[in-house]
């Protein structure tokens, strides 16, 4: 006797169980009961209260029941996706498990599913679990498994993109930087040095994919390989085609495989294969019957797919914050529903870029994204539900029936107050290393690095200082003895004025703001990648320290140290606060800083920058906090401090001031 679905089973003869598991079967189906696909040996007896109970029969023998198919395949001659052999059709919305903390994945997925979708897009980014060659990371808040069973508790399906290269406004576009320690590797094409690591990296991820595929009773019914291949300058056939082999070989032939372009001819040309099903992505601006001709161009038949449906956009730093209209995003969602298509919204919940890991884009000059990844989506950076939110819900009820019961309602968010961060400590040099290629020589990912040298002679009168051939990437911050002279910034300032004594120790703390991550994105080395001169000598004998900051941070550094105010250069502050016995979500303004990061009990929120906007708060998820012991907050700063250093915890979020970037920030 075996339980399944909650029904006991029992059986008689041959002739009564034909019957009986037509009549079972049947009934699984209409109370959507899930059951593992394969064979299975059981004996039946139904309880006469089940809701689904059979005729009682008596106990003879058992019998060997197919257990029911599990398919989700295409049909090119009704255009359109069959799961189990009915027509089917996803409204979807994309969420990323890494910009959201774990303790508030199920609540954000909750939200999705009483928005009425039925599937949701994930991306899988390679960096963010092989930080290092070989050394793999699926625990804590990298655990994809553990997020892909929640959204199966959930009833959502899952359209899975694994990259190797996601794009998603991440660090490099997901890819590791250790890839750059071979300074010619040729990214995204056929190189061996790029595929060997792409093959290995694949080899573990693939397997971990494999139980959750649709038909091997899991949720995931699509797969994307690589990710706008046709917005990269490579247009490199093989390699795709390498991937897809790949691809096929750990995941099998019933999968449904595809790839994701813009709208143009170029796009779809060098991103699309034979074998891989073509979509495309595309906004409320566009013409929605004339976007999905171009599909059409590409797979004459099949479902129409629009597995990037914009809701709103990424911000800059510098620049004001991105928004669509609420209406032309559901206006223009109705046409595509219309149309009988498939369609994911991306983003339905951005998230936060914690820590280090936004990218940036390369638009005449370097443009790195801001901590917050609110994307003006229908769920707010902090998961909250937003009007947009309301109004997609009402236009995907006009489709198909939106789940019973309320929408979950907003987080709880908490203003605590000022928090002083009196304590000043200077930023501490690490272990010397070569300079062959700036971040990567001392395999470091993320963060800062600092460079010292001494003045080679007297500099009685000022002298430019400059990188030649744009060589700072990203920020370059200033010291001569330890005194801040100025910031040197990718694409914008190129050089400062120093003076000095022969001997004199010049140190520039050099910052990444991220690695490019979409386009013709070649390898974005960081640190000093040209030559520093002062005056018309040309500056040597660098030796650069690692900063490995996020662990030192992580075991109670900086230690005590003396108060100051107005403090101007890079330095660390410190303090404490309690909160009045809860921990509710919050935001961290910083009013009268300039630049950096910020730490609350070990965990990096990310950048702040104020003065350059558009970004004037930090979210800060209430499961970072203690509601019962003391928090600690560490803020470095790069520029200029508060003459009285503290910062502000507010309940509401602001995300579009913006200043002019000549402002002080520029010093």
């Amino acid at each position: 006797m075996v339980v399944l679905g909650g029904l006991q089973l029992q059986v008689s003869n041959k002739k009564e169980n034909c019957r009986r598991v037509f009549l079972w079967k049947k009934q699984l189906r209409r109370n959507h009961l899930r059951l593992p696909r394969g064979i299975l040996r059981i004996s039946f007896s139904v309880a006469l209260d089940s809701p689904l109970a059979l005729p009682p029969v008596k106990l003879s023998s058992s019998f060997s029941l197919p257990l029911l198919d599990r398919s989700f395949r295409i049909d090119y001659v009704n255009n359109c996706f069959l799961k189990d052999g009915a027509r089917f059709r996803y409204i979807s919305g994309s969420i990323h498990y890494f910009r959201v903390p774990p303790a508030y994945w199920k609540d954000r997925l909750l939200k999705m599913y009483m928005s009425g979708l039925n599937a949701v897009q994930i991306y899988v980014p390679w960096n963010y679990h092989e930080p290092q060659p070989g050394v793999y990371n699926f625990s804590g808040d990298r655990d994809l498994e553990k997020f892909l069973n929640l959204v199966a508790e959930l009833d959502l399906l899952v359209i899975l993109r694994p990259g190797p290269y996601i794009c998603a406004e991440w660090e490099m576009g997901g890819l590791p930087s250790w890839l750059l320690t071979k300074p010619d590797i040729a990214l995204r094409t056929t190189d061996s040095d790029y595929l060997q690591a792409v093959d290995r990296w694949l080899g573990v991820l693939l397997p971990k994919i494999k139980p959750h595929l649709y038909h091997n009773g899991g949720n995931i019914i699509s797969v994307q390989v690589e990710n706008e291949y046709g917005s990269y300058y490579a247009c490199d056939y093989n390699y795709m085609r390498h991937l897809l082999g790949v691809f096929r070989a750990s995941l099998g032939e019933e999968v449904v495989l595809f790839t994701t372009d813009g709208t143009s001819a170029s796009e779809l040309k060098c991103g699309t294969l034979q074998g891989l099903y073509a979509t495309v992505d595309f906004g409320p601006e566009e013409n929605v019957t004339e976007a999905f001709m171009l599909q059409r161009l590409y797979e004459p038949k099949g479902p129409l797919v629009n597995s990037e449906y914009y809701t709103g956009w990424l911000d800059y730093w510098g620049e004001a914050h991105s928004t669509k209209s609420a209406k032309k995003v559901a206006n223009s969602l109705q046409k595509i529903l219309e149309m009988g298509a498939n369609v994911n919204m991306y983003m339905f919940q951005g998230g936060t870029n914690f820590g280090y890991w936004s990218g940036a884009d390369y638009k005449d000059g370097y443009k790195p994204i801001t901590t917050s990844y609110d994307y003006d989506a229908p769920l707010s950076e902090a998961g909250d539900p937003t009007d947009k939110l309301y109004i997609i819900r009402s236009v995907i009820s006009k489709f198909q029936e939106l789940p019973a019961g309320p929408m979950p309602p907003p987080t709880p968010k908490f203003a605590y107050g000022y928090v002083s961060v009196p304590q000043v400590s200077e930023i501490p040099s690490g272990i010397a290393v070569d300079t062959s290629c700036g971040f990567c020589s001392a395999f470091q990912a993320h963060g800062f690095m600092l460079y010292r040298t001494l003045l080679p002679q007297e500099i009685v009168e000022s002298a430019l200082l400059s990188a030649s051939g744009n060589g700072v990437h990203d920020l370059a911050y200033v010291l001569l003895n330890g005194e801040y002279q100025g910031t040197l910034e990718r694409d914008r300032v190129n050089g400062i004025n120093i003076s000095g004594q022969l001997g004199d120790t010049l140190d520039l703390v050099v910052e990444s703001m991220g690695r490019i991550n979409f386009g013709a994105n070649d390898s974005d080395f960081k640190g000093l990648i040209h030559n520093i001169t002062l005056g018309t000598s040309i500056l040597s004998d660098w030796i650069i320290y690692p900063l490995d900051i996020d662990t030192a941070v992580a075991h109670a550094w900086p230690p005590t140290a003396q108060s100051s105010s107005g403090h101007r250069g890079p330095a660390f502050y410190t303090g404490t606060f309690t909160t009045p016995g809860i921990s509710e979500d919050s935001y961290l303004k910083l009013p009268g800083w300039t630049k950096g990061q910020v730490w609350i009990n070990g965990f990096n929120l990310g950048r702040f920058w104020p003065v350059r906007g558009p970004q004037q708060t930090l979210y800060v998820p209430g499961s970072f906090l203690s509601g019962s012991a003391i928090n600690t907050l560490v803020v470095l700063e790069l520029q200029e401090a508060p003459d009285n250093p503290k910062v502000l915890f507010v309940s509401r979020p602001l995300l579009n001031v913006t200043y002019n970037y000549t402002h002080k920030d520029r010093k």
